[in-house]
């Protein structure tokens, strides 16, 4: 299976959505991707923040 990358969209509304404190798993069912993707853009973004 290939990963596929997130789109800038996708991205935008991962941080919209935990902004509303909205968990990995309900933001994965709504972007249709697993939690496990989300959690690693997470991780991935935030860094040194």
């Amino acid at each position: 299976m290939a990963y596929q990358y997130l789109i800038v969209e996708e991205r935008s509304q991962i941080y919209i959505l935990l902004s509303k404190h909205y968990s990995i798993h309900a933001i994965g069912s709504a972007l249709k991707r697993s939690p496990s993707t989300i959690s690693r853009e997470i991780l991935r973004n935030t860094k040194g923040r």
